[in-house]
């Protein structure tokens, strides 16, 4: 069997950065002229993505892929877990959902049954590349779950992956981070630890210094880099990152709200709207003021009934109507959809214990849940009067269907990648064309659809209509090397190197 190189980024706890510095790690060794893939046993979110083949995996891996240079697969992200309630998440398998599961059962009891799963994937990424990226999940030294890993310690060793920890200095508390959790290793998982790197760090190196002969001498493992804090755009894994959001300036002549939602899902859907220099996004959470949107998005979510629940509880469906009555546009995707419309149904209590549930009743069609997951890469035109014709790309992941009602107009007519000679007729438009639904993910990546969305909200508020201003992949990918970039000019590359045993 041809054996690849290996690497793994694991961290002192959540959010510390693996994923941007797998991403990055990915993109260098592309440059390089190396053949890499990303790899996570074993992932946790709500930002998924479909891939080519229909494949459900994590929208992190997805980027990683992007950043290799390579089509993503489900291979790279064989378990994803998508919370569904505090204690409870959809189990996905190599890209399809097998069920639904609490915390307690699928730790306890199910989770050493998708080992042969994972090992599957990794056996199937050794055999077409030359360097696979590990990642793990949360930290390694979480001693309740050390027994069920199957992310952290024992896809490193697996693997035969050198670990890099990862700890968050900008959090502060970060040496103790690093001391804590070497201490709660077992001296076999210790010793696979090759390297620290410092992230997001914020002000004069020669300041830390100290700090980093304390953390060497402490633990005898050397810091292999300390990366500055920065303020590129990559996209995130499952958090959405307010401190890189500045607030509205002079060019800034739309504003777009979109909710906060508590199981909000693929909310990168929103970063190419984010990216435009016209354009002001924001997320609005409980508390916050709702301002003058001009327009506002009702995101994906992994638990629509839950959600509008939510929605009800904070009052938020009267602004949302109030809105509506004022003429401001107001756009659902995926579970916002189904939020619009009149009525969902769920016969099999697949996501509620409630049969029916009232929607918000700004578009006039029924959901249907049921236990069929849709998962589809698609192509498409806008059907709507002002951006018809217009191309469309993306993909769909729903739980469900939704019905028109005779004489509500469809929003896109789209082409399955799977059923190319299939026509779906996705989405609804209300009668006056301003609040409409549809369950296509990433129909904002595409440039002109984006811009002519836009220039449509522009005419609304009396603004001159704009040019495209520039390809939303090319920034993506410009990002991309910026990170590769900074990170080769503050990562010891060398000892990298030497770590996945290759010459430098």
């Amino acid at each position: 069997m041809h054996k690849a190189h290996t690497i793994m980024i694991q961290g002192t706890g959540s959010h510390v950065g693996k994923s941007v510095l797998v991403t990055a790690l990915c993109r260098i060794l592309r440059q390089d002229g190396y053949a890499v893939a990303p790899f996570k046993a074993q992932n946790m979110a709500l930002n998924s993505c479909v891939t080519m083949h229909g494949g459900e995996m994590g929208r992190a891996q997805v980027v990683q892929a992007q950043a290799a240079g390579i089509e993503p697969d489900i291979d790279m992200n064989p378990v994803l877990l998508k919370p569904s309630a505090d204690n409870a998440s959809q189990v996905v398998v190599h890209g399809k959902p097998i069920g639904t599961m609490s915390a307690r059962c699928y730790h306890n009891d199910y989770v050493q049954t998708v080992w042969p799963a994972i090992l599957q994937s990794f056996a199937r990424l050794k055999e077409r590349y030359e360097i696979i990226v590990l990642e793990g999940a949360g930290s390694p030294a979480e001693v309740n779950l050390q027994k069920n890993d199957v992310v952290n310690m024992r896809a490193a060793h697996m693997a035969d992956a050198p670990v890099l920890l990862v700890a968050d200095i900008d959090k502060g508390g970060a040496l103790a981070a690093i001391v804590g959790t070497l201490e709660l290793l077992n001296p076999d998982d210790r010793r696979t630890v090759a390297g620290i790197i410092i992230n997001k760090f914020r002000g004069d190196r020669d300041l830390l210094q100290p700090a980093l002969d304390f953390l060497e001498e402490r633990t005898a493992v050397p810091v292999l880099g300390v990366i500055p804090y920065f303020h590129f755009v990559i996209p995130e894994e499952d958090t959405v990152n307010y401190e890189l959001r500045p607030g509205p300036t002079p060019t800034n002549d739309l504003e777009i709200g979109v909710l906060y939602l508590p199981h909000i899902s693929n909310f990168t859907d929103f970063d190419p709207l984010e990216a435009e220099p016209d354009v002001f996004l924001r997320y609005i959470k409980p508390g916050d003021s709702w301002g003058r949107p001009d327009c506002l998005i009702i995101p994906g979510s992994k638990n629509t009934v839950g959600d509008l629940e939510v929605i009800r509880e904070m009052g938020w469906d009267e602004e949302i109507c109030h809105m509506a009555a004022r003429g401001i546009p107001i756009i659902g995707i995926c579970g916002g959809f189904q939020m619009l419309g009149q009525t969902i149904v769920d016969p099999d209590y697949i996501e509620t214990s409630k049969k029916e549930t009232t929607g918000l009743g700004l578009l006039d069609i029924t959901t249907v849940f049921n236990s069929a997951k849709t998962t589809e890469q698609v192509t498409g035109k806008a059907l709507m009067d002002e951006l018809l014709a217009r191309e469309v790309i993306g993909y769909e992941i729903h739980m469900g269907q939704s019905y028109r009602a005779p004489g509500v107009k469809p929003a896109f007519q789209l082409t399955r990648q799977k059923h190319p000679h299939e026509i779906v007729l996705d989405g609804a438009v209300n009668q006056s064309g301003l609040i409409w639904g549809t369950y296509l993910h990433g129909l904002f990546d595409a440039d002109q659809y984006r811009r002519d969305f836009l220039n449509q909200l522009r005419k609304i508020k009396g603004l001159s209509p704009l040019e495209v201003q520039g390809s939303f992949l090319a920034r993506r990918e410009a990002a991309y090397d910026d990170l590769a970039q900074l990170v080769r000019e503050n990562l010891d590359m060398i000892k990298i190197y030497q770590l996945i045993g290759l010459q430098v």
